[in-house]
């Protein structure tokens, strides 16, 4: 089979014009959006319900809950349900909390796991480098834990708390949890654990599955070089410690997630360029103490069971595993 066409145009790759004066135009139509689904027909044709709710009125952000509709027609019980806080994927660069594959992920989530999911949104590169999307992830924490909204009050056991995102959302969910040690008391908010999942991360030296998959037609080294240069801080490249935790101050904060307990998944696919690097990541945590699965398949591209129902079956088995065997 001939090797395929490299990527010729990454912008136009993930839907963005770069502007003469730096900044980008975003393509509103490059991908789906779906709405959220608040009222239940019947918990066979609607098996879960979800709504958006206002996180931060001055930045704009806002999160998507989604509740099994089993759990509604309970009523408020004594079991409340483990709550994973789903951060999205786009590079920190493009893509929303309501673009259709990650609304259709997280209801297969809360179906498959019977847990609440919140999913929140925030703000996007090059408009809001880093650290502005972590800012914005432990904001939606603090909104969670003081919310009187009746979803989360009745159905959520903020005391089983897990930070989870796929590619950009996966980095986010990692580095939240990093912040999450030094933030105020977030009490009675726990976080358990943190599920990453075919995480956004990179440095300046090619890995050799980056090197090997220099042509992937899904996300590409140099569709990834374009996120981080749009969304890194100016003037840094990619030995940064939000992009390659594994150089300068990683290691050490590494240590924090291994003192406060915290189990954590990382999730790869081996046709995915960034695999060595998730791979180095998870050595490295181990090493540091750090309790981690590791789940990497063959033959996955990035984000695979984001459109695969399939394949997200047999993640969400392992999710499930970690989430039950991690019960307060």
């Amino acid at each position: 089979m001939s090797e395929p066409s490299p990527v010729s145009d990454p912008y136009a790759h993930i839907g963005i014009v770069k502007n003469p004066d730096g900044s980008i135009t975003r393509d509103p139509t490059k991908f789906p959006y779906a709405s959220a689904t608040p009222d239940p027909t019947s918990p066979l044709l609607t098996p879960v319900v979800s709504k958006d709710i206002t996180v931060n009125h001055s930045n704009s952000t806002w999160m998507r809950l989604y509740v099994p509709t089993a759990a509604l027609n309970d009523g408020v019980s004594s079991k409340k349900l483990p709550l994973v806080v789903y951060y999205h994927g786009g590079g920190f660069v493009i893509c929303s909390v309501d673009f259709k594959p990650f609304h259709d992920f997280c209801n297969r989530m809360a179906r498959e796991l019977n847990v609440v999911v919140a999913s929140p949104s925030y703000r996007l590169a090059p408009e809001h480098r880093l650290p502005t999307a972590y800012e914005d992830g432990v904001d939606a924490l603090k909104f969670i834990r003081n919310s009187d909204d009746e979803w989360i009050k009745s159905y959520a056991d903020l005391s089983n708390v897990f930070l989870m995102g796929t590619s950009a959302g996966g980095n986010l969910a990692y580095n939240v949890g990093l912040r999450s040690a030094f933030a105020e008391d977030l009490s009675p908010l726990r976080i358990r654990g943190l599920i990453l999942h075919h995480p956004f991360f990179g440095g300046e030296e090619r890995c050799e599955s980056e090197i090997r998959l220099k042509n992937d037609q899904v996300f590409p080294p140099n569709v990834a070089d374009v996120c981080w240069e749009l969304c890194l801080p100016v003037g840094a490249n990619r030995d940064h410690e939000y992009s390659n935790p594994t150089v300068g101050d990683g290691p050490k904060q590494m240590d924090i997630i291994g003192r406060l307990g915290l189990k954590v998944m990382v999730s790869g696919g081996g046709l995915d360029p960034m695999i060595d690097m998730q791979r180095d990541v998870a050595k490295l945590m181990k090493e540091k103490g750090v309790d981690v699965v590791e789940r990497f398949t063959d033959g996955d591209v990035h984000g695979a069971e984001l459109g695969d129902p399939t394949k997200s079956e047999t993640l969400f088995a392992s999710i499930r595993n970690l989430i039950y065997s991690s019960a307060p």
